[in-house]
């Protein structure tokens, strides 16, 4: 009785995106973005860092695949960092992970690349099924994963599911920093994926080591095991960032935001 009164007086908690914008997803503060691309600034920005995600050769840049959020940057130099809201964070192109974007853009490319990985998931239509492969993650992806399956973002609602065998998956998502231990097993998982196989790194770790690189038991990511197709950058990403990167593999955004996205 105390569920049935509890669902009665809160109503519907499940969000609507992404056919409808959601409040909170659009709120959260989820990356850092460069305020002006200035040249040769003081090269002392650079060690703020700690994971090296800030470049000044010869341009002003950070790079959204090695930031962890600690927002050490924008405490120091407010006048070059500052921190942007939302969760649509995912890009289908590493190098479209370091902004300003404006800076890496070949449209070119990106066509082809967004192209070429709709062709892969039209077969995919309105069931799709994830095998998840923890390579050496800290914990922290896997409880915003976790998430996607509770009733605020119940992901079941949009036909996609988890399921334990790569031979039943259709998407590929990897968290964690390529542990030398789980290289083989995340290669045979990927292996015996039928196609076509869509993989999706999760998490700053995935993609660079984020603070435990370098180091002698990882491989710097996961990116250099198998063939990424969609970056969601974070440590962690929210779950609403992790839901838009399987949402833009898939091709199931809605337009406008579709045509926005890299």
């Amino acid at each position: 009785m105390a569920w049935a009164a509890r669902g009665l007086r809160n109503g519907v908690v499940t969000s609507r995106y992404p056919q409808r914008r959601d409040g909170y997803a659009d709120g959260f503060r989820g990356a850092v973005r460069v305020r002006e691309p200035v040249a040769d600034p003081t090269t002392a920005i650079t060690t703020v860092c700690p994971t090296g995600a800030i470049s000044a050769d010869p341009d002003l840049t950070l790079d959204r695949g090695r930031c962890i959020l600690c927002g050490a940057c924008v405490v120091s130099r407010p006048d070059l960092f500052e921190w942007t809201a939302g969760s649509e964070t995912a890009r289908l192109d590493r190098p479209h992970l370091v902004v300003p974007e404006t800076l890496r853009e070949d449209p070119a490319s990106l066509t082809a690349t967004r192209s070429e990985l709709a062709g892969r998931v039209r077969a995919l239509r309105q069931s799709v099924h994830i095998r998840h492969v923890d390579a050496g993650s800290d914990g922290s992806e896997e409880w915003e994963i976790h998430a996607l399956t509770n009733p605020t973002y119940d992901v079941h609602r949009l036909g996609i599911f988890f399921t334990a065998s790569p031979r039943h998956a259709d998407i590929l998502m990897v968290t964690g920093a390529g542990a030398r231990g789980m290289i083989a097993p995340l290669r045979r998982t990927y292996e015996a994926m039928p196609n076509p196989i869509v993989v999706i790194a999760v998490g700053t770790d995935a993609m660079s080591d984020g603070l435990v690189s370098p180091s002698y038991a990882t491989t710097g990511g996961v990116t250099g095991q198998v063939d990424v197709d969609v970056f969601v950058p974070g440590s962690p990403p929210p779950p609403f960032a992790i839901l838009h990167g399987i949402l833009l593999a898939l091709g199931r955004l809605p337009e406008a935001r579709a045509r926005s996205a890299p």
